[in-house]
């Protein structure tokens, strides 16, 4: 299955180039496919911020990348106070979206490397292989998950079946294969897979414009439907799953997702179907006991009082939150690179973290 899954590895939103940070722009997606080239943390920072990349495994990746351009820059202006612009540009880093735990993971894992060559001159290539490190070890994490996950779909069910996905945890949302969409990606490889539909997810439709367009570029079977029409499909479609990733998990194995996915969660209970979440652990906070101490990202009202530009509405107040959560009561399985975890718990989140595989 693992070299399958090698072989059906097409898409990638983001390359490590000559010292440059290229960015397949998931603004413009599907439509057009255009290259944004950072070159130091600003850069990096403002297409982390709006959207050029996005998924939490990416954004993480992308901001490794972005402390390795700033040290390089910074280096190169001053060899004496290098270390302390260095330290603003992770911090501008860090602001660029509060909620995606990956992204202050991989600032911490490139904290450390500068740490180890305290009193030392910059450490370039060293900060150059971490973040490549970074990038490589999500890849092979997402190959890992995906094998994972399909063989709890193979477990519950051997026969095709229909599953339901929100937003998009893909190849473009991450270093390799995906996670969410991994699992459906690798599931369809094994037969597993009849149908998929794909939430469109507003208010930058993250479903329509990208997770569609991955499925259909690997030939799975897939239609868009509106977030509204979840109920009714889950009522009336034969879906076994719905599989999502995340952004954030705690201590206790709440989930922090795109907005939407509560609700999803909640509807799937009501109808019997299981809830699948699966995520990296770097996406795992242990340092947050719960669901309600996450930060939540808002976002601006004209994200849904305008469409390409042009109002829809007149000029109102608006509530656009990008994430909400899924309390692990809601949640059948979290699928990670370190194992399985079945209606999680504190103790098996716990245990996942300081042992690895429970399944």
């Amino acid at each position: 299955m693992r070299e399958q899954l090698i072989r059906a590895e097409q898409i990638k939103p983001l390359e490590w180039r000559g010292g440059v940070l290229r960015l397949l722009d998931q603004r413009v997606l599907p439509l057009q496919q255009a290259w944004l080239e950072c070159r130091d943390a600003a850069q990096t920072a403002a297409a982390i911020r709006d959207m050029v990349v996005r998924g939490a495994p990416a954004i993480g990746i992308a901001a490794a990348y972005g402390v390795a351009l700033a040290a390089r820059q910074r280096h190169a202006e001053s060899a004496t106070g290098w270390r302390a612009a260095l330290a603003e540009d992770m911090q501008l880093l860090a602001a660029s979206r509060p909620t995606a735990v990956n992204l202050f993971w991989a600032l911490e894992r490139m904290q450390q490397v500068l740490d180890a060559h305290a009193g030392q001159d910059c450490p370039l290539a060293q900060l150059d292989a971490a973040a490549i490190a970074i990038h490589e070890a999500d890849r092979e994490a997402n190959l890992c998950m995906a094998q994972l996950g399909m063989e709890v779909i193979r477990h519950y069910c051997e026969a095709p079946q229909h599953l339901l996905t929100h937003c998009n945890a893909g190849a473009l949302a991450t270093g390799g294969f995906g996670t969410a969409l991994g699992v459906i990606r690798a599931a369809h490889l094994a037969g597993l897979v009849e149908h998929v539909h794909a939430d469109e997810t507003r208010p930058w439709l993250q479903g329509s414009r990208l997770t569609a367009w991955e499925l259909a570029c690997d030939g799975v079977p897939v239609s868009v439907n509106a977030d509204s029409a979840a109920a009714h499909l889950l009522r009336e479609g034969d879906i076994t799953w719905v599989i999502v990733g995340a952004d954030r998990i705690t201590a206790n194995g709440d989930v922090a997702n795109k907005i939407g996915t509560y609700q999803l969660a909640v509807l799937a209970r009501f109808h019997d179907v299981r809830l699948m979440v699966v995520a990296p652990s770097s996406t795992i906070d242990m340092q947050l006991a719960s669901g309600a101490d996450i930060p939540i990202e808002q976002r601006s009202a004209d994200e849904l009082l305008r469409v390409a530009g042009q109002p829809v509405t007149t000029e109102l107040p608006a509530f656009n939150p990008v994430f909400d959560v899924t309390p692990a009561s809601l949640v059948d399985v979290i699928v990670t690179e370190r194992g399985v975890v079945e209606q999680p718990t504190a103790e098996k989140m716990r245990q996942l973290m300081q042992e690895g595989a429970l399944h």
